[in-house]
């Protein structure tokens, strides 16, 4: 049985882990630098990694080709069949006209932009995470968020800001039980542990957020309602991954700190609207 060598460069951790990551500089020089369709950059990418597996470290070429054809197959299902899913149901949701009611629902919640941002790129981006990922709600929330009123560079800004907390839990927690199926760990404890650091980046993100939309002004004024959000998000999250179930973590805490946010606004409102 083939067992990986940590540092077949030189007895060395540091030029190991270089010579293991060309794969990904090889895919970002060609995407971003040589712009190269995505599919080919890819096939690059996987035939380089292929090389430094069976003679760099030294993999044999049967394992390394089973590998291979695990991650393809695995790329497609479930990755592959979420994305396409989601983009499905988005799409029919235009087509229906069913996307501009969930919009105007958002809009009558507040007409201040800075809550806005916080409840669809923060809860609603974050719902979006769970159950699609891979971008998909950096994408849906950056229209939404210029549909209603956002400068196009602001709402992107702000909806890929917001969709640093809940990534890790994206796509029904997929990060964490592919490392568990690579590394042969606990799924459980992988969860709890990522469910412990997790949090406390969510915590800040709806304050990030805000100061992003309207900067120090924003933060005077909407900090209550982005602490509300950021402080249930953080304690779901938690609680969730913990003791419940890890695909279920961010599903849990983007409801429980939009529906915090809904309550919390028919007792408090920010002194001035920003619009």
């Amino acid at each position: 049985m083939y067992r990986q060598i940590l540092d077949p460069v030189a007895g060395s951790l540091l030029w190991s882990s270089l010579v293991a990551a060309l794969p990904l500089v090889v895919l970002f020089v060609l995407l971003g630098l040589v712009r190269m369709t995505a599919w080919l950059a890819a096939l690059i990418s996987l035939a380089v990694s292929l090389l430094v597996a069976i003679f760099v470290y030294p993999m044999p070429a049967s394992p390394a080709f089973l590998s291979a054809a695990e991650g393809a197959a695995f790329g497609f299902f479930p990755i592959l069949w979420i994305v396409i899913n989601a983009l499905w149901i988005y799409r029919m949701t235009v087509h229906t006209g069913h996307f501009d009611v969930l919009r105007r629902s958002f809009a009558r919640v507040s007409d201040d932009q800075r809550i806005q941002g916080v409840i669809i790129a923060f809860s609603f981006g974050a719902l979006l995470e769970a159950l699609a990922g891979f971008g998909t709600p950096v994408a849906i929330t950056s229209v939404m968020l210029i549909a209603l009123g956002f400068r196009p560079l602001k709402a992107a800004g702000v909806a890929l800001v917001a969709n640093t907390a809940p990534v890790a839990f994206g796509a029904l927690a997929v990060p964490i039980t592919t490392l568990a199926t690579v590394t042969g760990l606990p799924l459980h404890s992988l969860s709890s542990m990522v469910g412990r650091q997790t949090p406390l980046l969510g915590v800040f993100v709806p304050l990030a957020l805000v100061f992003i939309i309207d900067g120090r002004r924003g933060v005077r004024q909407t900090w209550p309602a982005a602490m509300v959000c950021g402080l249930v998000f953080a304690l779901a999250q938690f609680a969730t991954s913990n003791y419940v179930s890890a695909p279920l973590t961010d599903i849990v805490a983007s409801l429980l700190s939009a529906g915090a946010v809904v309550l919390f606004l028919r007792v408090w409102r920010p002194a001035e609207s920003y619009a």
